[in-house]
């Protein structure tokens, strides 16, 4: 169903089974999926291309131009994925630094007021919270929440099953399957009541938990922290994971809070 009180260009291209709202605004040079829901007020900007059954709340921009100096009008580029919720006033920029742009993968549900820079990347079933703020080039793994209010900055990557308790400013790299918390950010813990709630064994909790008391609470450099992960910890994908993770990035890492033991 499509509002005749509805923007929707005529090059824009949509599948079976999307409902366009009332006083929503479908640019030209669109892709929507089938199923998809684009509720009043929502746009949908140029360039955007838009996978199946996703709702778009009221307000929400998707595909808005890059708040970025270097942008200069050349071909910039939003892709979401399938099965996505993106709730009312959020506001999701092109990115133009890569083919696909910005991208948003599928299952992930994405709070009320959150702000996805240009080039970021949410791989998918991720809970963004309310009023979340992240910058360009930054990038959120697969399975991970960011709670209300937190600030991703520039450049910054959160890795797989990452819980940021609210309010945080992440400024630093956050390891896959951690809490974080506080300000300055610092490490709390194995995110493991999560990682249990969804499948992941007691022997891959341990041997997670193996993992950053050699990174965080041995008292040696990142560089030895990992030999010594190789050396004390079954070889598996997750321990890779982290493995790779610490390496691509730089051995720059969010500190450790003092009060862990």
């Amino acid at each position: 169903m499509i509002s005749p009180l509805a923007h929707v260009d005529p090059s824009a291209r949509l599948g079976k089974d999307v409902t366009v709202h009332p006083f929503a605004f479908i640019d030209a040079d669109v892709e929507i999926g089938d199923g998809c829901e684009i509720l009043p007020y929502a746009s949908v900007i140029r360039g955007t291309r838009m996978g199946t059954n996703n709702k778009v709340y009221q307000g929400s921009i998707v595909g808005a131009d890059p708040q970025d100096f270097r942008w200069n009008g050349q071909p910039s580029a939003c892709t979401i994925g399938n099965n996505n919720v993106i709730r009312e006033h959020c506001i999701i920029n092109r990115g133009f630094n890569s083919e696909r742009g910005t991208f948003i993968g599928d299952d992930s549900f994405i709070m009320a007021e959150t702000h996805i820079g240009h080039d970021s990347v949410i791989e998918g079933r991720c809970v963004i919270g309310n009023g979340v703020t992240i910058a360009g080039d930054a990038s959120v793994g697969k399975c991970s929440i960011l709670s209300s209010g937190v600030i991703v900055h520039e450049d910054c990557k959160v890795g797989d099953w990452v819980l940021v308790k609210g309010g945080c400013r992440i400024g630093s790299n956050v390891p896959p399957y951690v809490i974080v918390a506080h300000n300055p950010t610092a490490y709390f813990g194995v995110n493991a009541v999560v990682m249990r709630k969804h499948g992941h064994t007691e022997e891959q909790v341990d041997d997670i938990a193996k993992c950053y008391r050699h990174i965080y609470q041995s008292g040696t450099s990142l560089f030895n922290a990992l030999r010594r992960i190789e050396a004390d910890v079954d070889d598996s994908p997750i321990r890779q994971n982290i493995l790779d993770f610490v390496r691509n990035n730089n051995f720059r890492l969010v500190a450790l809070n003092k009060d862990t033991d």
